[in-house]
């Protein structure tokens, strides 16, 4: 396994350049991790010139880039508009074009509608008939590329279209490309599945990309609220070797709190160096138990 983290740890704000990423992907290889999740839409916004001093930068400190999709509203797959539908897949399709520049190849997020909903739509069955139909052509891209792409299984709360791993194996089924899998997070499915590694075992091979964290958030390992152990086995039993990223939110403010619903500081006040620790220490947590 490839252990990884968010690149917005540290901030409080979505919003990153190339100066901001370069510290953090400095830091991220010194505390030893092996993956740094970017923003698929930074990738997207990003001219080629500051894309190719991002890849130097990853291959100067050994780190797999992988690209994190929350995609706006305007480029909705799943929209009953058939107009936000194309922006959607063309959107799409250039981020997987411009991935090919930092050697990324996995793609990952709620790629089938937008998000956070807003659910002023919430037909279900049509969801999934035109986001299905839209994926199938953006994934003729990605295996042109070689690209994975993992669908995010998210809680009620922020989708409705994908909310446990049952659902996930029937949705990428429909899809039917070898390149769209699963992306299961331990934060969410601590809200909707009824077990944990039960739900991994349940994905298998589907399983393309993990995400950790504790019930609230906190990184893996400061409250154990996860049943860490039994995820691990079940890692174990599907001979699971791909990417396990954090995704963790300890602070309030800026458009990252709002956006993660995080209303009080669950860092403890924390500075940079101790904010630094505490990750450094869940890593470690996470090599420990998962490995």
């Amino acid at each position: 396994m490839k252990f990884g983290t968010l690149y917005a740890y540290w901030n409080t704000e979505w919003d990153c350049d190339y100066a901001i990423y370069a510290e953090i992907a400095k830091k991220v290889a010194e505390i030893g991790f092996d993956v740094l999740e970017i923003s698929a839409d930074h990738i997207y916004r990003m001219p080629e010139s500051e894309l190719q001093k991002l890849n130097d930068l990853a291959e100067e400190y050994g780190l797999i880039l992988t690209a994190n999709s929350g995609p706006s509203k305007e480029y909705d797959l799943a929209s009953s508009d058939p107009v936000v539908r194309k922006q959607g897949i063309e959107y799409f399709k250039t981020i997987l074009k411009k991935m090919e520049i930092i050697n990324s190849k996995i793609l990952i997020g709620a790629i089938y509608s937008y998000w956070p909903s807003d659910f002023l739509e919430t037909d279900k069955e049509a969801a999934w008939e035109r986001s299905i139909d839209c994926l199938k052509e953006i994934s003729k891209t990605a295996e042109e590329l070689e690209i994975e792409i993992s669908l995010e299984v998210l809680n009620r709360n922020e989708t409705y279209i994908l909310t446990d791993c049952k659902e996930a194996i029937e949705y990428c089924n429909k899809v039917g490309s070898k390149n769209v899998k699963i992306l299961l997070d331990t934060y969410h499915m601590n809200i909707e599945e009824d077990n944990i590694p039960d739900a991994i075992k349940m994905a298998g091979d589907l399983l393309g990309h993990l995400h950790v964290g504790e019930c609230n958030r906190k990184l893996p390992g400061m409250n154990n609220s996860i049943d860490w152990d039994g995820i691990g086995e079940a890692l174990k039993d599907i001979n699971y070797d791909k990417a396990v990223v954090m995704e963790p939110f300890l602070l309030k403010g800026g458009s990252v709190g709002e956006d993660i619903r995080v209303w009080r500081d669950l860092s403890d006040n924390a500075d940079q160096a101790t904010m630094d620790k505490y990750i450094t220490d869940s890593l470690r947590f996470l090599k420990k138990t998962l490995e």
